[in-house]
């Protein structure tokens, strides 16, 4: 199993970045498919997640209004629109299959880091 995530990258506070993440090696259009993030000396705390027919999604408080998750199940990949980007959302974000309550398999990281 695969789960590549890219699209990270510098921006300024304000801005928008979409993240990828592309799966391999396991029936993505069947499995839940969720975000974390994991900023220096934090824990990995959940950001978003979608059910694998993109009928239920949820999300953090922390990001509620400013994020999107979508999926393309023809692509296996998944997507993380962040808009409204803050200092406080810098962090690798990882994305994961399977429950959010017990997700896996994880992803390679893509560091999104937001200067003030």
């Amino acid at each position: 199993v695969q789960l590549q995530a890219s699209g990270g990258g510098l921006v300024q506070a304000g801005d928008s970045l979409r993240l990828s993440c592309a799966a391999s090696g396991l029936p993505f259009s069947t499995y839940t498919m969720n975000w974390f993030r994991q900023a220096p000396g934090k824990e990995r705390e959940f950001v978003a997640t979608i059910s694998w027919d993109l009928r239920r999604t949820d999300y953090a408080d922390s990001v509620q209004g400013r994020f999107a998750i979508t999926r393309d199940n023809a692509k296996n990949t998944v997507y993380l629109q962040m808009n409204s980007l803050k200092p406080e959302d810098s962090a690798v974000y990882y994305c994961a299959a399977g429950p959010r309550s017990s997700p896996g398999p994880w992803g390679q990281g893509t560091q999104v880091t937001v200067s003030s």
